[in-house]
């Protein structure tokens, strides 16, 4: 990856696999994971998201993954966004359904929440930086 791809050396090929394997670009992928952990496959929030792409356990077992390996973490949160993206056909609504979760942006119609429109502006904001990142 370039210089200003900010994945460490053992989560590239994971990064670009989970992007080859849903269409969801390495850089929206990149993205995320910079806001959600900063990039720290340990990170745990307190609603129990695990890893680089924060990940929660029980959607991780339904696309049946485990969210606490590095790989199998990014793919899930990979699949997830695929599905947010088909299920929403907007990028920013299937981002505010990663952050907010499906239901709430449903219920919403669009960003629950000031912070959830702050998560995605930031996702959007790095994801545009990141273009070209391999």
């Amino acid at each position: 990856m370039a210089e200003r791809c900010p994945v460490p050396a053992t989560y590239r090929a994971a990064f670009t696999r989970a992007a080859l394997d849903t269409g969801v670009p390495v850089e929206m992928l990149v993205a995320v994971a910079q806001v959600e952990s900063h990039m720290q496959a340990d990170a745990r929030s307190h609603e129990d998201a695990r890893g680089l792409l924060q990940v929660l356990p029980s959607t991780a077992a339904a696309l049946q993954l485990d969210v606490n390996r590095p790989e199998s973490n990014v793919l899930a949160g990979a699949r997830y966004l695929e599905q947010l993206l088909d299920e929403f056909h907007s990028t920013d609504l299937a981002l505010a359904a990663y952050n907010a979760g499906p239901t709430a942006v449903r219920t919403a119609g669009g960003a629950p929440t000031q912070e959830t429109l702050g998560y995605v502006a930031n996702v959007t904001s790095l994801w545009r930086e990141l273009r070209g990142c391999r």
